[in-house]
């Protein structure tokens, strides 16, 4: 059972580096710097007087399929629909003549994903937006939260105008879902390849 198991995962493993669009990271454009810690992501640029971090983490962010249904209409041959993550992602901006950060807790909303055409719609939406010390890794539960559904709008476009002007725009959105998803991507094909080396394991 373990040998076939185990030239499956050498088959699929095949597969998938076939599929790869990328051998090394997308980068993101306008002066973003990379960093990779496992499955969790940080993106730092700096600015005028202060820098803006965005982290994200790649487990869990390939949205469920839409619909069983059409999976099963699929003649074999058929290429699978290519699988995108669109991670929720924290934006932290830091001043530096201040000790707070201002964070913004970002998603990409499901229904949004692939309504291009529309050119006003943003492909990403604010959640929650709170103070958090900064320095501090451990954000605490007692700092005032702003979740965003209440939200009068005109002050919600200031916030998206805030993050624009610091670079997290649409165009930075889509180009973080290409990272995300390379990352996602490279780091399958490393569980494949460490699930094979275990299965082999005497």
């Amino acid at each position: 059972g373990d040998k076939a198991f185990a030239q499956f995962l050498t088959d699929e493993i095949k597969e998938e580096k076939k599929i790869q669009k990328h051998k090394s990271l997308p980068k993101v454009s306008g002066g973003w710097e990379l960093e990779v810690h496992g499955t969790e992501a940080k993106l730092v640029r700096k600015v005028a007087g202060g820098k803006i971090t965005v982290t994200f983490n790649i487990n869990n962010s390939i949205p469920p399929s839409v619909d069983e249904e059409t999976q099963e209409e699929q003649k074999p041959d058929e290429q699978e629909p290519d699988l995108t993550s669109t991670p929720n992602f924290v934006v932290e901006v830091i001043k530096d003549d201040t000790k707070q950060t201002l964070v913004l807790d970002c998603h990409y909303p499901e229904d949004e994903i692939g309504t291009e055409g529309e050119e006003e719609s943003d492909i990403f939406t604010i959640r929650e937006v709170s103070f958090q010390p900064t320095g501090e890794s451990d954000w605490k539960d007692t700092n005032y939260t702003l979740n965003t559904d209440s939200l009068d709008w005109a002050l919600y476009d200031h916030l998206m105008d805030f993050l624009a002007d610091r670079g997290v725009d649409n165009t930075f959105a889509d180009e973080l879902i290409e990272l995300s998803t390379a990352l996602e991507h490279q780091e399958y094909i490393k569980f494949l390849e460490d699930l094979k080396s275990f299965v082999k394991c005497q």
